[in-house]
C-alpha cells in the first residue's frame, strides 16, 4: 500500500497557516532562535498588495532546517550541528494564496494551494522581508493532499484508541487505488494480473487500447495491481503490488 505514496506526495496540496510578524527565526517557524526583529506591522492592504509576488511559478530558497540533502546529508542535520547551510533557490508553483484572517496586528492567517516542493515557512519569511517587518510561520496545517481532503483524515487520538484492535484498524483502511484517483487505468483479467505481478510486460490488444501513456494503473476486480507506463501498446509495470 506504500507504492502509491510518491504519486500522492507529488500531487497538489493546500495549507492554512499563520504568520507572526516582527520576528524572523533560524528555522522560519516558532521553534527557531530569533535572528531579526522589527516594530513595523503591515496593514491588510499592504499584505494584499504583495500576494501577486507569491502566485504562479516563483523562485524560493528552502529553510536551512529542511530535509533537502547537501552532499548526501540532510540540511537540518548540518544546521543543528552549527554549520552554515546555504541552499540554492528552486522553482515552485503556487496556484493561489489569500489572506483569510488578521486576528491582531502581529498575526495574519493565509490559505494556499501549491505544488510539490513548496515550503510554507519560506513563504512566511519572504513575505516578512518584502513587507519590511520580518516574519515566521507560527502555525501550519495541511488541509488537502490530492486526492485526499481533511475530512478523509483519521485523528491520532482515534488511532491510539484502536491500538491493538486490528479488526477496527482494518476497517479504516482504504484501497491503494483510491490514492491514484484521476490517473489513467487499464482493466486486466486474472491471468494478466498474475503476469504483471511477476514483473512481465503486457501487450494491450483491442481497437481502443492506448499506445502510449505514463503512470497508468493496472486494475483487476477493483484492486490496484501495478503502476506502469504504456509504450507502443505495451504496459510495462514500474511499481507492483502484492496480491492481497
Amino acid at each position: 500500500a506504500t507504492k502509491p505514496v510518491p504519486y500522492v506526495t507529488d500531487g497538489e496540496k493546500s495549507f492554512r497557516f499563520t504568520v507572526r510578524w516582527g520576528v524572523e527565526t533560524t528555522t522560519d517557524d516558532a521553534e527557531g532562535e530569533q535572528t531579526a526583529a522589527s516594530d513595523n506591522r503591515p496593514t491588510n492592504a499592504e499584505i494584499e498588495a504583495i500576494l501577486p509576488n507569491f502566485t504562479g511559478t516563483i523562485s524560493q530558497v528552502p529553510p536551512a532546517f529542511s530535509a533537502i540533502k547537501i552532499d548526501g546529508k540532510r540540511a537540518y542535520a548540518e544546521a543543528r550541528a552549527g554549520k552554515d547551510v546555504v541552499l540554492e533557490s528552486r522553482e515552485i508553483f503556487i496556484e493561489s494564496i489569500a489572506i483569510v484572517d488578521q486576528p491582531d496586528e502581529d498575526h495574519a492567517v493565509f490559505e494556499i494551494t501549491c505544488g510539490k516542493g513548496t515550503y510554507v515557512r519560506s513563504l512566511a519569511r519572504d513575505m516578512g522581508r518584502l513587507l519590511g517587518c520580518h516574519g515566521h510561520a507560527a502555525n501550519l496545517r495541511r488541509t488537502y493532499v490530492e486526492p485526499f481532503e481533511e475530512v478523509d483524515a483519521i485523528s491520532l487520538d482515534t488511532l491510539l484508541e484502536l491500538e491493538g484492535d486490528l479488526t477496527a484498524l482494518d476497517a479504516l483502511l482504504i484501497s491503494p487505488l483510491q490514492a491514484m484517483d484521476g490517473f489513467p487505468e487499464i482493466r486486466v483479467n486474472e491471468d494478466e494480473a498474475r503476469r504483471i505481478r511477476l514483473g512481465n510486460a503486457l501487450i494491450l490488444r483491442g481497437r481502443d487500447a492506448p499506445l502510449n501513456d505514463t503512470d497508468v494503473c493496472a486494475v483487476y476486480r477493483g484492486n490496484l495491481v501495478a503502476i506502469g507506463d504504456i509504450d507502443k501498446g505495451q504496459f510495462q509495470p514500474k511499481r507492483v503490488l502484492l496480491d492481497a
